[in-house]
């Protein structure tokens, strides 16, 4: 059994506008000690996914249908008061800007204090001891010193190495990272992502890292889902999705990419047009208006994934044009021969 199952997800926002449908018919499941990466565009869903797993969803957003299992448990339907309990302790999140993530009128140690404090059976003098532990183990120098500051008193690596501190205080199953390194230089990205992947591999916690940056799917996933118009356009090992893409907004996430061995002269091939507009979704494949390939199918009808590879599997038409594809997952022969 998988450690969390995501079937058919749907999940809206209801505007004067009209329905803003943010997540269409999402699945994917997690299993334990694995890292997942859900990449795409901004507007894509991936912060919606995770909010929809944590049911933390702002007002007018909510869970049309579709089920959320950990551990085999139902999560779509319980309570505020029965997701208080899976919060913090089961599933963790470290989220984007931990500059506006933190209090600014607390310290340190007391926001870490009532995370542990609301989760675990610790009293207060027991919480402070796990407070300092845990920014010892994220790498924070003085921690003793630390706990007594304020967040404007910490550099933005040191804030974001507080956030995975609070996030993993209560030894989680799952820690849901949405775009952790997005505020943070390169220096001090490499070195966050790193801290996540030893942190990970010695509590044995699975991770979902949600991203736009390929760079950092590449370095830590062992499986990704490339998400457009808030469904999966293409998903797959970390390997399949980089060297043999099949779908043509994965090709396109690519080719933006700059080549670091390139002379400088080779220009970068942008994905023309704008997202598509979630209020008015079209019959046929989202990214259709976008593709430079697209075919009168792509615009009639919404095409559904299929069996790319062994371990890969994509919602393309080209492919079944093509004969690049299967209906049923292939033997390791016949991937070979696709």
């Amino acid at each position: 059994m998988s450690l969390l199952e995501v079937k058919d997800l749907h999940t809206s926002f209801f505007t004067p506008s009209g329905e803003v449908k943010a997540i269409n018919g999402l699945s994917f499941s997690l299993d334990e000690g694995k890292v997942l990466g859900i990449v795409g565009e901004s507007g894509s869903g991936k912060s919606v996914t995770a909010y929809s797993i944590l049911q933390i969803l702002a007002n007018p957003g909510r869970i049309v249908s579709g089920s959320i299992k950990l551990h085999g448990e139902e999560l779509v339907g319980k309570s505020d008061e029965e997701m208080r309990k899976i919060r913090g302790n089961k599933i963790s999140i470290i989220f984007q800007d931990p500059m506006t993530s933190l209090n600014p009128t607390f310290t340190i140690g007391n926001q870490l204090r009532e995370a542990i404090l609301l989760h675990t059976s610790r009293n207060r003098q027991q919480a402070e001891e796990r407070a300092i532990e845990m920014l010892k183990l994220v790498g924070i120098s003085e921690p003793e010193k630390r706990i007594h500051q304020y967040a404007y008193e910490l550099s933005g690596g040191m804030r974001q190495r507080v956030m995975i501190a609070m996030a993993l205080a209560c030894e989680p199953d799952i820690l849901i990272a949405d775009e952790p390194t997005t505020a943070l230089d390169v220096t001090i990205q490499a070195q966050i992502l790193e801290l996540m992947l030893q942190l990970q591999k010695e509590m044995g916690m699975a991770i979902i890292m949600i991203t736009h940056d390929m760079g950092v799917i590449a370095s830590i996933c062992d499986e990704v889902i490339v998400m457009y118009a808030g469904g999966v356009c293409e998903r797959g090992t970390a390997d399949a999705i980089f060297y043999h893409p099949m779908h043509e907004y994965t090709r396109g996430l690519m080719r933006s990419i700059p080549d670091m061995n390139d002379d400088g002269k080779t220009r970068l091939v942008p994905i023309t047009g704008t997202p598509i507009d979630l209020l008015h979704m079209p019959p046929g494949c989202p990214f259709a208006p976008r593709c430079d390939r697209a075919m009168k199918i792509c615009l009639q009808e919404k095409p559904r994934e299929y069996w790319v590879g062994r371990d890969h599997l994509s919602a393309c038409w080209i492919n079944v044009k093509e004969g690049a594809c299967f209906t049923q997952r292939p033997s390791e022969e016949e991937a070979a021969q696709g």
